[in-house]
């Protein structure tokens, strides 16, 4: 769950105001943007580094904070460009700054988003795997006690997994 409009304007009030009038605030939103770029990228970063060395639990955890800093990135983005005159006017510099800064951020993500889609891959691997072995028909290669024929395996009643990661 994402942070709420309120909770994004309490944590980052740069990206509320009605629209930038002077130099000092084109730079608290370029700043801000910026600074906000920079805390995803690195729990972008360190999630995928957690799911490299397989720990998926305490990547996992990482997810309401990531949330919470995408809804942060996206409101700031969506002010940039509905306010992208005024800070190209005010703060060119500022602004160059923050393309750069989006140019890091484009490769570092794809490389978030190809680790989590291998992760997923391998877990839906085996969880065919265990799918297949538990739904295979079984049948007794031997007799049964006296000579009998042995008994017809009993279907398996189903297999449960828990997809919340």
């Amino acid at each position: 769950m994402s942070l709420s409009y309120k909770s994004i304007a309490e944590r980052a009030p740069e990206f509320f105001g009605a629209r930038i009038a002077d130099r000092k605030a084109a730079e608290a939103v370029c700043a801000r943007l910026n600074e906000a770029m920079s805390e995803l990228l690195r729990t972008i970063e360190h999630e995928t580094a957690l799911v490299r060395e397989g720990k998926l639990a305490e990547a996992g955890e990482l997810q309401p904070l990531k949330a919470d800093l995408i809804s942060i990135y996206m409101r700031g983005m969506t002010y940039v460009r509905d306010n992208s005159v005024a800070l190209g006017n005010l703060a060119p510099g500022a602004v160059e700054a923050l393309h750069l800064k989006h140019g890091e951020f484009q490769p570092i993500l794809r490389i978030n988003l190809a680790v989590l889609a291998t992760a997923r891959e391998v877990a839906d691997g085996l969880l065919r795997k265990v799918a297949e072995g538990a739904g295979a028909k079984s049948s007794a290669k031997t007799y049964g006690p006296n000579g009998s024929k042995p008994e017809k395996p009993k279907p398996i009643d189903g297999l449960t997994v828990n997809q919340s990661l």
